[in-house]
């Protein structure tokens, strides 16, 4: 069975229904009991093959430090966010906007505390916002698009202290690993970030719409009569001062841990990779990057554990917000374990051999990034997700740029470019979800207000993929 056509049904079977029931997870479930009973066909085979390519794939030492990771940093995230800290960095510097630009500012501006992960950032910036914009010129439309351009695809950008950062890096080392590449899966994310088209596209159409261009029915959306004005700054004025009774605003207990988790993953990169080159900027890609962001985490928490005690929160409110925080990530390991296992099933049953000796004689390597991209942007619209876009999507696109000859830098840029479409551009995604509940904004008339934009940015994706392709 290996090497033959039937390598192919476990991905034949996670996409449609990722799709069809709007949820990952199902996909590739459905996808790992296929691949599990074509490894072996018997009732209770096929089920004690699944359970151990599921515990085989969780206990490698690279995948369990990713686990730890994600539920830890989670857990830190809402620490700070209990302790006052994203409401005190925003009330920091939202005290000095008076005006429209100002407002644009200050959602570019916040990202700078806010960058480790989407959601947070929209949990943090748009209640705020929202506040804001009773007294200012602006439509919930804009604030909503300027918060997300801010979002998914800067986070996807970040190379180090995200949520994304392990996840991507992981996906990445898999799909090597599957291929047989020996190279860091950190150094290759590093040099694929140029190449996330998508996401410098729209981020450059971002500050064009912020400062620049009004969104559609933007000037009718605002027309307000003085006194209704008055009341309403009012009204805001009392809300706040409500807001800060019931929570501390406290703006160190963001930026401290931040800096705390920014300082230590270079200083331990440093020191990791000095043992191994003697240039420079060579030590930071040399280094063992799950590692390290690991111990600096680590470090961080132990350090925002004792600033916080010495606050007079007390060890049972630090537990149970702590383990809330991580809890929220469990589908995104579930997720990710899933992913590894899927990837073990089909690469036993010969999946990337049957890539390079049927599949790839017909797809000129100039096309696979561009293709890639197309695929998975339509995926990922479909389903929403940029995690699960890439979970399906970067062992396959990896595959088919080792054996086509293409580049493999250049197809991971396209995988990731895709899922931040999704991501940014889907009614379906949970980015765009939490951010219409907080702002109160109907979840379809928002899409469409981003569509032009996110299509625009596409294109533009699409045809620097093919140009790149093409010159490279």
């Amino acid at each position: 069975m290996e090497n033959s056509w039937v390598s192919l049904l476990p991905f034949l079977v996670v996409i449609p229904i990722s799709v069809l029931s709007k949820q990952v997870q199902p996909g590739l479930f459905a996808g790992l009991i296929l691949g599990s009973y074509l490894i072996q066909p018997d009732l209770f085979g096929g089920i004690k093959t699944l359970i151990s390519y599921l515990i085989n794939n969780l206990v490698k030492p690279n995948n369990i430090r990713i686990i730890i990771f994600l539920y830890v940093f989670a857990g830190l995230i809402n620490l700070t966010k209990i302790m006052g800290g994203m409401k005190g960095f925003v009330n920091l510097v939202g005290r000095r906007v008076k005006t429209k630009r100002s407002a644009m500012l200050l959602i570019w501006l916040s990202t700078i505390g806010t960058f480790n992960n989407p959601n947070f950032r929209i949990v943090t910036v748009a209640p705020i916002m929202k506040l804001l914009k009773r007294r200012l010129p602006i439509s919930l439309q804009k604030i909503g698009f300027m918060i997300e351009v801010t979002a998914n695809p800067v986070v996807a950008l970040v190379p180090i202290a995200t949520a994304f950062v392990g996840y991507m890096v992981s996906l990445i080392g898999t799909s090597l690993q599957q291929v047989g590449i020996n190279e860091s899966p950190y150094s290759v994310f590093i040099k694929s970030i140029p190449f996330n088209f998508f996401s410098l596209s729209i981020i450059g159409i971002g500050l064009y719409y912020s400062f620049f261009r009004e969104m559609s029915s933007e000037t009718q959306e605002n027309l307000v009569d003085t006194n209704e004005a008055q009341h309403e700054e009012e009204a805001l004025k009392k809300c706040i001062e409500n807001y800060q009774k019931e929570t501390p605003s406290k703006p160190i207990n963001l930026i401290l841990p931040l800096c705390v988790i920014l300082i230590m993953t270079l200083f331990l990169s440093w020191r990791d990779g000095r043992s191994q080159t003697n240039n420079f900027f060579e030590t930071f890609l040399k280094a063992d990057s799950l590692g390290v962001m690991l111990e600096a985490l680590f470090v961080t928490l132990l350090l925002s554990l004792l600033f916080f005690l010495l606050q007079g929160i007390s060890v049972a409110k630090i537990v149970t917000h702590f383990v809330e925080g991580g809890n929220e990530l469990v589908s995104v390991i579930l997720m990710l374990a899933l992913v590894w296992a899927l990837s073990a099933v089909s690469e036993d049953l010969g999946f990337s051999t049957y890539i390079a000796s049927n599949l790839v004689g017909w797809i000129p390597k100039s096309f696979i990034a561009p293709i890639v991209f197309i695929l998975g942007s339509s995926i990922a619209y479909f389903i929403g997700s940029s995690w699960g876009t890439w979970g399906l999507l970067m062992p396959l696109a990896v595959t088919l740029a080792q054996e086509t000859g293409s580049s493999i830098i250049l197809v991971i840029g396209a995988v990731f470019a895709s899922g931040t479409f999704g991501a940014f551009a889907s009614p379906l995604s949970d980015n765009s979800i939490t951010l219409c509940t907080i702002l109160d904004l109907p979840v379809m008339e928002y899409a469409r207000s981003k569509l032009i934009p996110s299509l625009i940015a596409a294109i533009i994706t699409t045809v620097l993929f093919t140009v790149v392709s093409i010159l490279i």
